[in-house]
């Protein structure tokens, strides 16, 4: 079965609930582990990515990640493509709800447009690798005026045996209130799907924004590998 005829048979109703009650939700069995092995295994094959940055260089963490340049590799741009018609009508929901002036259109290919008006012409999907000691500090991936509130990751490895540790961590802060830490560990082939930056919450007075970060814990032992979709490009 194809990228696309997987993402379409997820339950959208689920993750259309969990986006809007948490800010993430999970799919599991996404990618094949031949799939994730194809990825890791091109790693280091330089024709494939535009930039590769250190980490520790620039106090992201410890480790390493590489911008892929287009054209995308087939995995990575059929993910692109196929999920991000199902996220445009929950951001655009968010939208309306947090009264901000912004829609998303239908597609990847007019979002992508929209940020090339915008001089955002680089790509942004990457892949992320750590050794024993490696972490990611908690950050949002905006890189530019125009960017879409929701984005994807992919593991590579499976948890306990590839590596130990290396959880994927979500803070959520909200106004006057202390910081919530969200602790994941999904497993080899699986998605996440998460909040860029903020999303919507319910109060007394209407829809106000919570913050959200992301990050990962220290790996302990072994290595770990992840592909992140982000689905707006980079000036």
């Amino acid at each position: 079965m194809d990228i696309e005829k997987r993402i379409g048979l997820l339950d959208w109703d689920s993750i259309t609930a969990d986006m809007n009650q948490k800010g993430y939700a999970g799919a599991s069995g996404i990618l094949t582990g031949e799939e994730c092995s194809e990825l890791i295994g091109r790693y280091n094959d330089e024709t494939l990515y535009r930039k590769t940055i250190n980490m520790g260089q620039f106090g992201y963490g410890l480790g390493e990640y590489k911008y892929f340049q287009y054209p995308l590799p087939r995995i990575v741009q059929e993910l692109r493509e196929s999920v991000y018609p199902k996220l445009a009508p929950i951001a655009n929901s968010w939208m309306r709800e947090l009264n901000i002036g912004a829609s998303f259109p239908e597609s990847l290919e007019l979002l992508l447009e929209h940020c090339h008006v915008h001089q955002q012409n680089r790509p942004t999907p990457l892949i992320l690798q750590y050794g024993k000691g490696g972490y990611n500090a908690l950050h949002q991936d905006l890189y530019g005026d125009v960017y879409f509130p929701m984005q994807l990751v992919l593991f590579l490895n499976e948890p306990e045996k590839d590596y130990e540790g290396g959880e994927f961590v979500l803070i959520e802060q909200r106004p006057r209130a202390q910081s919530k830490a969200i602790v994941l560990k999904p497993r080899k082939g699986d998605m996440l799907v998460f909040t860029t930056n903020f999303r919507p919450v319910k109060g007394n007075k209407g829809y106000y924004r919570v913050n959200m970060k992301h990050g990962v814990s220290e790996i302990t032992a072994g290595k770990r590998h992840t592909l992140g979709i982000i689905f707006h490009d980079a000036t």
